[in-house]
């Protein structure tokens, strides 16, 4: 069993790299639409390739933070031991 601390800090991680998952998927998007436009009009230009590198890059990054999230994604789900939600009725000594 995972101590406390570490199951919290792996909640916490697993959390930050799904919203850096979606930014590096947003950015692959973004320069494979680059670069197929710039393929298009203008074949083999400079533009063309930063834009291919730029998306090898993203595409890098986004493989790399999948693989993090697999592995640091928690093996047990942490217990909440907050008071119920229902209405606390107090009790009596006389009861």
């Amino acid at each position: 069993m995972a101590p406390k601390r570490e199951l919290l800090t792996s909640l916490r991680a697993a959390r930050q790299l799904r919203r850096v998952r979606s930014l590096y998927t947003a950015g692959a998007l973004l320069w494979a639409a680059a670069a197929a436009w710039a393929g298009w009009l203008h074949p083999g230009s400079r533009q063309m390739w930063v834009s291919v590198l730029l998306l090898t890059v993203f595409a890098g990054l986004l493989v790399t933070t999948s693989v993090w999230l697999r592995r640091v994604r928690p093996t047990e789900t942490p217990t909440h031991h907050a008071a119920p939600r229902r209405a606390v009725t107090p009790r009596h000594a006389n009861a």
